[in-house]
């Protein structure tokens, strides 16, 4: 008989896989919050120096608000078509040779709103087109 004592062999526990794990993790999350600032884009809109302005009285003013309305020298246009403000400005337009026209669209107004005022001006013939702006010290205030 063997009587002395079996030693017992303390139980092991590898923790490398586990370390793996945790190392996977950590480099997951910070990777995916890296990703989440990335995602967000910051749009600074330029702001413009006032400059005197040239009096031009045969200038043709075509306003959008914010809600995308269209306006010719103060006229509201029936709809936002292109044809219906290519209509309104041949009507303003008369005998008028390429004159300027100043372009006035609310801060708000839709991108796809002054893209068509530009596309209607082109096709009626006015190449001269000015674009209002607001003062950058007025802005700041």
């Amino acid at each position: 008989m063997n009587l002395r004592p079996h030693r017992r062999e303390d139980p092991e526990v590898n923790l490398t896989s586990l370390i793996d794990v945790v190392f996977l993790l950590l480099l997951f999350f910070m990777l995916s919050t890296t990703f989440d600032r990335q995602s967000e884009i910051s749009i600074d809109l330029p702001k413009a120096a006032k400059q005197t302005p040239v009096e031009q009285k045969e200038a043709i003013t075509l306003s959008i608000d914010a809600a995308g309305e269209f306006y010719v020298n103060g006229q509201h246009v029936v709809n936002t078509q292109v044809e219906s403000v290519k209509r309104a400005l041949r009507a303003v337009l008369g005998e008028q040779k390429e004159p300027p026209l100043i372009l006035s669209a609310d801060a708000k107004t839709p991108h796809q709103a002054v893209i068509t005022a530009m596309d209607a001006a082109r096709q009626v013939g006015l190449v001269h087109i000015s674009i209002a702006t607001q003062d950058a010290a007025e802005g700041a205030r």
